[in-house]
């Protein structure tokens, strides 16, 4: 017996925190009875468990992608609007695959893409385990004091966010930085340093916990090796502090 959002992330359907959501909206049976209830368990030898209708099955092959996004894609599965998606740039992948986490649709960068729930999971709520570091442009150059404000933690919308590391990376009128974040909440960075009047002119993600790709070009993606997999799932266990930015 194991909870619903931990079989529906194995499955690969999505996270286990998307998988939780699903739970809530009502959009997930256990022979044939809608289950709302966060924590419910059930066997996948003697239970039918259904998303949206659909059955799990549990024995699809796992797949790990690294995409360098470009801007214009949005980070989800499908778009009312018809906009074009980070998934539409995977061709002849199977099974279908969902990114980890987001990236808006005006940011680049790396991202992941896996139907591994697990190791979702894990990279999204592993914190200084697993880093994210950004180069950022903004407009004009805030000063030293509106900078340190960012970077100890602001409250946005009454929530707290953590500390990020916050340096120069390249002087000019509308200068560069690298953000390290240990969290991520919807345009977080974005979000700051609008708060300062330093509005972003681009964002670019580089790195993701230990993996960097600065070779893999803009649209393209690649398989991750089977170490840079292990490493991943071997954030669910280690404690490390946050990393040097060198």
């Amino acid at each position: 017996m194991e909870r619903l959002q931990k079989l529906i992330a194995q499955a690969g359907i999505c996270s286990r925190r998307k998988a939780e959501q699903l739970i809530q909206e009502g959009r997930v049976t256990v022979n044939g009875q809608i289950v709302t209830t966060l924590g419910t368990k059930a066997d996948v030898d003697r239970d039918h468990i259904r998303v949206d209708g659909k059955r799990l099955r549990f024995d699809a092959a796992k797949v790990y992608l690294l995409l360098n996004k470009p801007r214009g894609y949005l980070c989800t599965l499908s778009d009312p609007e018809g906009r074009p998606k980070v998934t539409d740039l995977i061709k002849g992948v199977s099974p279908k695959v969902y990114p980890v986490g987001r990236l808006d649709f005006q940011s680049e960068g790396l991202l992941l893409l896996t139907n591994d729930g697990d190791l979702a999971n894990i990279v999204l709520t592993a914190g200084e385990r697993c880093p994210k570091k950004y180069v950022v442009k903004v407009k004009s150059k805030p000063s030293d004091s509106q900078l340190r404000k960012i970077s100890e933690g602001l409250s946005l919308e009454d929530v707290r966010l953590a500390p990020c590391r916050i340096e120069l990376f390249r002087e000019g009128e509308n200068p560069w930085y690298t953000v390290t974040l240990i969290e991520g909440k919807n345009n977080q960075i974005r979000r700051m340093f609008e708060r300062i009047n330093h509005p972003v002119l681009k964002l670019k993600r580089i790195q993701i916990g230990f993996l960097r790709d600065p070779h893999l070009q803009s649209g393209r993606y690649r398989p991750l090796t089977g170490e840079e997999v292990r490493r991943f799932k071997s954030l669910g266990h280690e404690r490390s502090p946050l990393p040097s930015t060198d």
